[in-house]
């Protein structure tokens, strides 16, 4: 998952994508009712057989996200992305019979194109960048502000908190130092449950608050000590002596249970720092 702000997962709770399913094809919307049914972040609130009655479902329902068909009557699915009120916009999967609409669908921000008949891989692929899209949203307004700022700052002086920060070693006082807005903020590094990234920014939760540092995950690593934090994730690093429990996920990856609750994922790529939680 690629993206900041991982939604906040409980033991016996998981939060879950609010999805609508839009096609003029009842067969195609119960396939994928079923075949989406057996994930668990992922909520129905509802169906639509045409572009009309997805229109008032999604002012009535507030989907995340929509799997939607592009060939309808009476109103498409490019027609119906145009009707909707920005603010209403859920994130988009194309899903019909023809490739040549794929230009067109990404031209309208759609985060995929399924083709029928739609690959469970691929549906598997679509559901995680809505994932990481929805991560990313939740703190939208918090990296936004910080951006602001940080352009209003005359370009040496910028340059020189960057650098000045990028120089920090944390393994010699146990501190890290974050631009937070106007405020440089020293985080103790035992405090940080885990980072993870939006852009060219990361995201630091450190106990129950969440600050921004512009940079890199490269960039953030060299800054850590290697032997309490790991790469779990292109998109995340943990701080290991909060994971309290780990638990096998699909294809090799796993969720890492923290002390707060969370609930992050190791993907199989990062299957070697395992050996780290054991």
């Amino acid at each position: 998952m690629s993206g900041c702000l991982l939604p906040p997962r409980r033991r016996h709770e998981m939060k879950k994508i609010r999805t609508l399913i839009v096609d003029d094809e009842p067969l195609a919307r119960r396939g994928l009712e079923l075949r989406l049914g057996r994930r668990d972040d992922i909520e129905i609130v509802g169906e639509a057989g045409n572009g009309r009655e997805a229109f008032h479902a999604i002012s009535a329902l507030r989907p995340q996200l929509m799997f939607l068909d592009v060939q309808m009557p009476g109103i498409d699915g490019f027609e119906l992305l145009r009707m909707l009120p920005a603010p209403q916009v859920p994130l988009t999967v194309f899903v019909t019979a023809y490739d040549h609409y794929a230009l067109a669908a990404f031209a309208e921000n759609a985060i995929d194109y399924l083709l029928k008949p739609v690959d469970d891989g691929r549906l598997d692929e679509s559901v995680e960048r809505a994932r990481s899209r929805l991560s990313a949203r939740k703190v939208e307004d918090h990296y936004e502000r910080l951006l602001k700022f940080i352009a209003t700052l005359p370009g040496s002086h910028r340059s020189r908190i960057e650098g000045l920060l990028a120089d920090e070693d944390p393994r010699a006082g146990g501190k890290l130092t974050i631009k937070d807005g106007q405020r440089l903020i020293r985080v103790e590094a035992d405090a940080i449950r885990w980072i993870d990234a939006a852009g060219d920014y990361m995201c630091i939760h450190a106990n129950e608050e969440t600050y921004i540092l512009r940079g890199t995950m490269q960039q953030l690593e060299r800054r850590l000590d290697p032997q309490k934090f790991a790469r779990v994730h292109r998109s995340t690093i943990v701080n290991l002596q909060r994971v309290r429990e780990m638990r096998p996920h699909l294809n090799g990856e796993y969720f890492l249970l923290l002390d707060s609750g969370h609930e992050l994922k190791l993907s199989r790529s990062y299957r070697d720092k395992i050996k780290l939680l054991i």
